[in-house]
This record gives C-alpha cells, sequence and structure tokens, in this order.
C-alpha cells in the first residue's frame, strides 16, 4: 500500500458552544491540516496521486474557512467548529473529489503544535 500525504494551513477564529471552558470564548489558531492517500498501486507516471492537484483540491475546500469566524461559515453555524469537526467536514467535503484507485485515508487538524483530532472512517 502506497500513502501519500499534503499539508495545508489556514487562520481562523472560532469559539466552542456549550463548552464551559475559556475555549467558549472567541479565539483563534493557525490550523494545520494533513491530508493522507492510500493507494495500492501507481499511476502510468509511477505516482499514486499528484501532489499538485491533491493541495489544489485541498485549498478550494479550505479557502471559505480563511481569515473567517468559523461560527459564522456552514456547517459550524450549527456545529461547533472544534477540530474534529473541521476534520471530518473536510474529509466528507474533499473524498468525492479524489478520483482514480486512490482513497482518502484521513484528515488530521492540528490546532496548535501539541494538539490535533484525526477524522479516518471505519
Amino acid at each position: 500500500m502506497y500513502y501519500i500525504s499534503v499539508e495545508e494551513s489556514f487562520d481562523a477564529a472560532h469559539f466552542l458552544r456549550e463548552y464551559g471552558g475559556k475555549c467558549e470564548r472567541l479565539h483563534g489558531h493557525r490550523f494545520k491540516l494533513v491530508v493522507k492517500l492510500r493507494s495500492a498501486k501507481l499511476n502510468k507516471t509511477g505516482m499514486a496521486y499528484d501532489f499538485t492537484e491533491l493541495k489544489k483540491q485541498v485549498n478550494e475546500i479550505l479557502g471559505p474557512y480563511d481569515h473567517q469566524c468559523l461560527n459564522e461559515v456552514p456547517p459550524f453555524n450549527r456545529i461547533n467548529p472544534s477540530s474534529e469537526n473541521v476534520a471530518k467536514t473536510v474529509f466528507d467535503r474533499l473524498s468525492p473529489l479524489i478520483d482514480g484507485d486512490v482513497e482518502l485515508d484521513s484528515v488530521e487538524v492540528w490546532e496548535s503544535p501539541g494538539s490535533c483530532a484525526t477524522y479516518k472512517p471505519d
């Protein structure tokens, strides 16, 4: 099995509704995402997937979140913009865009250098 990943980031503010702690107040992060694909085979050029294409697809999804208050951007206007929910939302939006013999394996969201959440379906 081959695994490839790209890392992208965006800056945004958010607050966690009904959290009961300091993160319930508006605050910001430089969110870092690591998107990982998996493939059992390589294409005719010897790649599992084109890094440039994957970065473009990820950045199209992240664009509306950059320099925004996530709580005002769908779907986070309805669900808490936790790192877990950001990871699943990005996964769900990116998965149908991946073509070929490749599958989206996981999405990691880092909101600080020591804290991340990963979404990987069963």
